[in-house]
C-alpha cells in the first residue's frame, strides 16, 4: 500500500489501491481519499481533517490551509 501526505495537517496517510503490497498480503485501511473542492483544487486529506471542513458552504482551498 502506498502513502503520501495529508494536505491538511502534513501527518502520513495510507492510500488504497495499486498492487504495492500483492506479494505481501499487507492489509492496512486506507486512511484518507483525493477531494476535488469547488474551486477546482484536489486535496489529499486524511479523515480527520475531512472531518474539520466546514459542512455549511462549499470547501475550497483556503480550507485546507487553515486546517494547517
Amino acid at each position: 500500500m502506498a502513502s503520501d501526505t495529508c494536505d491538511g495537517c502534513n501527518d502520513s496517510v495510507s492510500i488504497g489501491g495499486g498492487i504495492a503490497n500483492i506479494w505481501t498480503q499487507e492489509s492496512r485501511p486506507t486512511e484518507g481519499i483525493i477531494l476535488e473542492l469547488g474551486d477546482g483544487t484536489e486535496h489529499l486529506l486524511c479523515y480527520d481533517c475531512i472531518d474539520r471542513l466546514p459542512d455549511d458552504r462549499e470547501v475550497r482551498a483556503a480550507d485546507v490551509e487553515d486546517l494547517a
